[in-house]
């Protein structure tokens, strides 16, 4: 018994060992995860932000094309608490954005784990807390920590990990294969007969980078897809979605939508881009997909510098066979196929989160579940949606923490255990 408390002393074995959080753990150091500790420091709580890659918002600085801008007006993606810089265009840089969210985790002081991969995490009914364990690296030193801890924030997004299709005979095909988390640039192509396969908003920008590089694209469109223009008469097509949500139904918005889409952009069908039966917004807000707002891709579809071509049936060397019959000679494939949530890889829990990583509830439900438990960033709503939980989980953990902090400063200071960071 004597060699037991000799142990429990040895700070050093057991600080390698198990942590105790006095707060929130939030795994993922995205913008989602930065967000949610920032409105924490304002609410004067606690926490401790886990992060498996050696850097903040990896997706955003390791798993991105060179030529990416936001998508939306900055100020839409903007995080709670501090704005970009007045200076910043209306759609900012790759570079640009990077920069803002590594000076926005500098102004509130978070200092994320990096190179901690959380293995699993699950909550232990006998003590009422929650169970974090992680595998840190640190140059060729690995070790395992497990931290303890009473709310635990899941921000590790709906892109944490790449979807690539198995389609038929390409591991055959001989060509460079691709995800769109590899591609950069456009320049390594130039000459080249390049297959895209996906129509989202990825798979038109890297089509028009491969064109605008002097590549010969070709987009594999497998079913009908929403493109609108980014601007409509000057004004960002997001910022009149969300004027026109205010004041009429989804359908009634949805139709003037399309119908201002149609006279800037005409008629898209003939190009061989169906429009769903489904409005753009309704689409959104039921099943989560977000419509293409064109940069300049359909004018190369329309010049044919951009072909669309229909489903794959299998690939063979150097080549791929449309579902349509014809044969394409390709030099190289790029997947532009999406990402995925990875919580059920980790997240021992079944109540809160769907078998597809994605809260049970819809939004704007699904940002809290039960002992604990939050989300961040699994609206499908951008940057805004992650903010606005992030807002959220903060005050609901602040009231908490505020109250009990009053009554621990009625009670005597002796023998008090609140400190950010407890080993034992």
């Amino acid at each position: 018994m004597e060699n037991l408390f000799r142990l429990v002393d040895h700070e050093d074995f057991f600080a390698r060992r198990c942590i105790m959080v006095n707060g929130p753990v939030i795994v993922g150091a995205g913008p989602s995860g930065l967000a949610t500790a920032a409105c924490l420091r304002d609410q004067g709580v606690p926490f401790e932000v886990l992060e498996r890659a050696e850097c903040i918002a990896s997706l955003w600085q390791k798993r991105t094309y060179d030529r990416l801008k936001l998508h939306l007006p900055k100020a839409f993606c903007q995080l709670p608490k501090l704005p970009f810089p007045q200076d910043f265009p209306e759609y900012p840089t790759k570079r640009q954005f990077i920069d803002y969210l590594e000076s926005y985790a500098k102004h509130f002081e978070i200092n994320p784990k990096f190179n901690s991969s959380v293995q699993s995490a699950r909550y232990d009914e006998t003590s009422g807390f929650w169970r974090v364990k992680t595998v840190s690296t640190t140059g060729s030193t690995r070790s395992e920590v497990e931290y303890i801890c009473r709310w635990l924030i899941v921000a590790t997004g709906e892109n944490a990990e790449c979807v690539v299709p198995d389609i038929d005979g390409l591991s055959e095909f001989g060509g460079e294969v691709v995800h769109a988390c590899e591609y950069k640039s456009g320049e390594k192509y130039k000459g080249q007969k390049v297959l895209v396969v996906g129509c989202g908003n990825s798979g038109m920008e890297l089509s028009l980078d491969l064109c605008n590089h002097n590549a010969s694209p070709s987009m594999v469109v497998r079913s009908s897809v929403h493109v609108l223009p980014r601007e409509i008469y000057g004004k960002s097509t997001f910022e009149l979605a969300v004027f026109l949500l205010k004041w009429l139904p989804v359908w009634l918005a949805d139709k003037l939508l399309l119908l201002l889409s149609w006279l800037i952009l005409g008629s898209i069908e003939k190009y061989g881009l169906n429009r769903p039966s489904v409005g753009p917004l309704e689409l959104k807000n039921t099943q989560g997909k977000t419509p293409v707002l064109d940069i300049g891709a359909l004018d190369k579809i329309k010049s044919g510098g951009i072909k669309v071509v229909p489903g794959i049936k299998r690939f063979s060397y150097g080549r791929v066979e449309l579902v349509d019959g014809e044969v394409l000679d390709i030099d190289s494939v790029v997947l532009a196929t999406g990402y995925r949530s990875n919580v059920p890889s980790w997240l021992q829990e079944g109540e809160f989160f769907s078998k597809n990583g994605f809260p049970k509830q819809p939004f704007p439900q699904g940002w809290k579940g039960n002992a604990g438990l939050y989300a961040v960033g699994f609206t499908r709503r951008g940057l805004s949606g992650a903010s606005c939980d992030a807002m959220r989980i903060a005050q609901d953990i602040g009231n908490v923490w505020k109250c009990e902090t009053k009554q621990n400063k009625k009670r005597t200071t002796a023998g008090h255990r609140r400190c950010i960071s407890q080993t034992f």
